[in-house]
């Protein structure tokens, strides 16, 4: 008996090792940890469980049956985060540079399958060289599989990963397709075709990190959420997002003992809209002083500032804040921002998650670019996922709310709950200065008669009391009283039951 559970303890000891010493060194010296390691500082203490420790890939084709290694580069399994369960799966870089065969493939497949049918989110840790070329389409057969797993569970499971290392190829499909992605700055890169390839075909020179590093995906393509100095920084992130997040479409998201005031009076607030109505000011001092405690967790913080989305807690319940950012092309809605908010939004819908949106918004960003990108194809993405949100929606306009943008922005016309204006609020087609223009036409050479129509504009229709009239606004509330009006908002909203007429998919303009 002893030297079966020798044996036992002698095969383990050779899985954890993964590809040696040397190749761990070699990781190490790269600022990168291991598979192992990086499960280790994820999960709770103590709480992995492994699955398919002992698995080789069945390949003999180019003298692979020589090297056989236990794990066969990813490690797969279940654990805990403040003990809540999480399925993970980390590749192993040290072991055949990760590279994803069939059996590699199906240990990540076990666990997708185990998360869907528990209800708990995935959490996958890409290290990866990519396809292994020695299996051929078996490989390639292992990647649909994957694919297969992510669609089937988007909106059933939060899907989040973490880029720590190369990802190429067809491996960038499957993080694409999960809810959230975080790279480690100067050691991980995604993209489709590498810097070489790219050089032979176009004759661009560029580096890796150029063309699919974390600043690249954090800033201009909005592929990547958010980027983080090394691994121990980017785990502990994946930690906090987790606690704000639902463990399935099933569940509701977690509540959290909170120690903030819900009717908590800001006076500050009062004063946060300037006087003079060109003047930015920052959107984010507002989504502080609404959250408890003032924690606010912000996704793609580095793409489309112009538009800032993230998490906050109010009564401890999580809240989805969409908000526009005056510091920021005066708040404007364009392309960027309105892709980015429009994925948040159904994101926080698929898991039951409230929304609450900010508003100050002048109307969308015009210019010959936009509208030669398909700004109107991708200003609709942000219409349609408020309009086909059923989650609570509790909108609060700040000052200007023009335009089809006022119509986008959550408003009583798509759905939304409850909408409060601030009394600095103006709602409206557009700014008196060019309604004015048009309107009186006539007038255009004379400066006092144009003063004097864009005066009367302003007093009859730049204030929220002509929508609040007709109830489009529901209440024009005090600024310093923003946070206990949300919080009785969001409050009353907690049994709410609204259904879609029934159908296959919608056709939202992708």
């Amino acid at each position: 008996m002893k030297d079966i559970l020798q044996e036992l303890e002698d095969r383990r000891a050779e899985a954890r090792m993964g590809g040696g010493e040397r190749r761990v060194a070699a990781q190490h010296e790269k600022g990168k940890l291991t598979a192992r390691e990086r499960i280790e500082l994820l999960l709770d203490e103590g709480s992995f469980e492994e699955f398919d420790m002992f698995v080789a890939h069945r390949c003999t084709d180019f003298g692979m049956q020589k090297e056989r290694p236990y794990g066969d580069g990813v490690v797969t399994g279940w654990g805990t985060i403040n003990g809540r369960l999480v399925y993970v799966f980390s590749q192993d870089f040290t072991v055949l540079g990760g590279s994803v065969s069939e059996t590699h493939a199906k240990k990540i497949c076990k666990i997708m399958d185990m998360a869907v049918q528990n209800g708990a989110p995935v959490i996958g840790i890409n290290d990866s060289g990519g396809a292994r070329i020695q299996e051929g389409v078996d490989s390639l057969a292992g990647y649909g599989e994957v694919f297969q797993r992510n669609i089937t569970a988007s909106g059933v499971v939060p899907q989040i990963s973490v880029i720590m290392g190369p990802c190429a190829g067809g491996a960038v499909y499957s993080p694409a397709m999960t809810d959230f992605i975080f790279m480690v700055k100067d050691s991980s890169y995604m993209f489709v075709t590498g810097p070489d390839v790219v050089k032979t075909v176009t004759n661009e020179q560029v580096t890796a990190e150029e063309l699919g590093g974390a600043t690249t995906h954090t800033r201009k393509s909005s592929v990547a959420d958010a980027a983080f100095e090394n691994d121990v920084e980017a785990l502990a992130e994946v930690r906090r997002l987790v606690d704000f997040l639902p463990s399935s479409n099933r569940e509701k998201p977690p509540v959290r003992p909170f120690f903030d005031e819900p009717g908590r009076i800001e006076e500050s607030l009062d004063t946060l809209v300037p006087d003079n109505p060109n003047m930015p000011y920052d959107m984010k001092e507002l989504i502080t002083k609404l959250a408890d405690e003032g924690d606010f967790y912000e996704i793609q913080e580095e793409f489309a500032k112009n538009m800032i989305t993230g998490f906050i807690r109010i009564e401890g319940q999580t809240v989805g804040v969409v908000a526009n950012q005056p510091m920021v092309l005066a708040g404007c809605l364009d392309i960027d921002s309105s892709r980015k908010a429009a994925r948040f939004v159904r994101f926080c819908d698929c898991f039951e998650i409230p929304l609450l949106t900010l508003v100050d918004v002048p109307g969308f960003l015009p210019g010959v670019t936009q509208e030669y990108n398909g700004v109107i194809k991708h200003g609709a993405k942000l219409l349609f996922a408020y309009g086909e949100a059923t989650v609570p929606k509790v909108t609060v306009i700040t000052r200007k709310a023009y335009g089809g943008a006022y119509v986008v922005m959550a408003s009583k016309h798509l759905s939304a709950d409850f909408n409060y204006a601030w009394p600095t609020s103006e709602i409206a087609v557009m700014g008196a200065k060019g309604a004015t223009e048009i309107i009186h036409r006539a007038d255009r050479g004379n400066a006092e008669k144009l003063a004097a129509h864009a005066k009367d504009y302003e007093d009859r229709f730049a204030s929220p009391f002509v929508a609040a009239e007709r109830g489009f606004v529901d209440e024009v509330i005090m600024p310093h009283s923003t946070r206990k009006r949300v919080a009785r908002a969001f409050a009353s909203l907690r049994g709410k039951k609204a259904q879609m007429p029934w159908k296959k998919h919608d056709n939202i303009p992708l």
